[in-house]
């Protein structure tokens, strides 16, 4: 038999709106069938892990994966000018 996880929820969040955000909010809370706490913490998150998503995670499809594995095998190129650059001694070291 399969046991349901609770989750505690111990934090609040607090925000204000407009009347008509607010409307706007509890029209869509209505539609969805779930409440408003459950609403705004599925989009709320789903929100955060989108703005994440590009600093945490390097997703590819599979034909972008294929020519970012074909691009890093190559060997790598010498660039002398870059070479030069690094073999410069730094300012920042006394």
């Amino acid at each position: 038999m399969a046991t349901a996880t609770t989750r505690t929820r111990s934090k609040r969040l607090e925000v204000r709106t407009t009347p008509e955000e607010r409307s706007i909010i509890d029209r869509a809370v209505e539609e969805s069938g779930t409440d408003l706490t459950t609403f705004v913490v599925t989009h709320v998150t789903d929100a955060a892990l989108r703005v994440l998503a590009d600093r945490d995670r390097f997703v590819l499809s599979p034909d972008a994966q294929r020519s970012w594995d074909e691009l890093n095998r190559r060997p790598a190129r010498d660039l002398p000018g870059l070479r030069k650059l690094l073999e410069r001694p730094t300012p920042f070291t006394a």
